[in-house]
């Protein structure tokens, strides 16, 4: 099969190579997946540079531990293995594979059934594989930690992105009213996706405006903890997610600064969040969105476009 492999650190056009590698075999609590379309995330580019250093604890310290990337797939299953019981041959599914191996970059792979879902219906593959890590994320962020409630006043910090273009419709599907932080370019993006209000960031400080939000959620991570905690209510949480250096350095730690909670993590793989947003999105309530769309043969500009601020989700077709 054809798959896009690294087998060192560096810039992306000088490591990642499109080759033949051997067809994966299913195990017997795995699924062979036919993969149709997987998604760029922010971790890619970070694992390919191999940086910050601190994070070749996960993938190798000298060389990459796992040489196939990508960790959001939707495809098709191809084949199961004996023990496998909530999947079969022809399913339509999708997950977060980057906990188990990565390996998205590729015409198959092969994982267990606990890390995929099945796939929204009346979505294409393309739509599904924008999805998984966001879902987790998102969901965790605003659900979990920030314990979003109806009629709260929340605000997105990096709503036009992937993560924050699902944030913003995930929120106002809980009945939020959402005010979207975006540049000046991406202000009617963010008002399509349902935003009640939207704060062109290199005009205007949020932080220092004077209004106070009951919730934050903060994927941009653009201020100081001093500044987030002067734009919230008393009672008010500041939630930093996802794959940025907040969370990184940080994990999951949560504290209290007074009766303002602020707290960091990483979304953590949970197949109840990802139906969770397959409900959403079969009730109309959720959109994908996807920016622009690369062939295989062109991961490396894929990863690289995605970097520059992409509008929602950047996708590779495998099929």
């Amino acid at each position: 099969m054809k798959a896009v492999v690294y087998e060192k650190y560096g810039e992306l056009e000088e490591v990642l190579e499109l080759k033949k590698v051997e067809k994966p075999s299913p195990r017997d609590n795995e699924v062979l997946v036919k993969i149709h379309a997987t998604g760029i995330n922010f971790a890619d580019f970070g694992l390919v540079k191999g940086k910050p250093f601190l994070g070749r604890l996960w993938s190798g310290l000298l060389k990459p531990k796992h040489p196939i990337l990508g960790a959001d797939i939707a495809g098709r299953v191809e084949a199961v293995g004996k023990s496998v019981k909530q999947f079969q041959t022809g399913d339509e599914v999708f997950g977060d594979i980057g906990g188990v191996g990565w390996g998205g970059f590729a015409e198959y792979v092969s994982v267990p059934e606990n890390v995929l879902a099945l796939k929204p219906v009346d979505i294409s593959f393309e739509e599904a594989a924008a999805l998984p890590q966001a879902t987790l994320v998102v969901i965790q962020g605003l659900r979990d930690h920030g314990q979003i409630k109806p009629g709260q006043k929340v605000l997105i910090n990096g709503a036009s992105g992937n993560n924050g273009s699902l944030a913003v419709q995930v929120a106002k599907s809980f009945g939020a009213e959402v005010t979207g932080v975006c540049s000046t370019k991406n202000l009617e993006f963010v008002k399509s996706l349902g935003a009640d209000k939207v704060i062109d960031y290199t005009q205007e400080d949020f932080t220092k405006s004077g209004q106070r939000y009951d919730l934050i959620f903060d994927i941009a991570v653009s201020h100081s903890i001093s500044d987030y905690k002067r734009a919230l209510n008393p009672k008010g949480a500041y939630i930093a997610g996802g794959f940025n250096p907040t969370s990184l350095f940080f994990g999951p730690l949560i504290s209290m600064f007074g009766s303002k909670k602020v707290a960091s993590y990483m979304g953590r793989l949970s197949i109840k969040d990802l139906e969770f947003m397959k409900e959403l999105i079969e009730a109309g309530k959720v959109v994908p969105v996807i920016d622009k769309r690369f062939p295989l043969t062109e991961t490396a500009e894929a990863i690289r476009y995605y970097k520059k601020g992409a509008q929602g989700k950047v996708v590779i077709n495998i099929v």
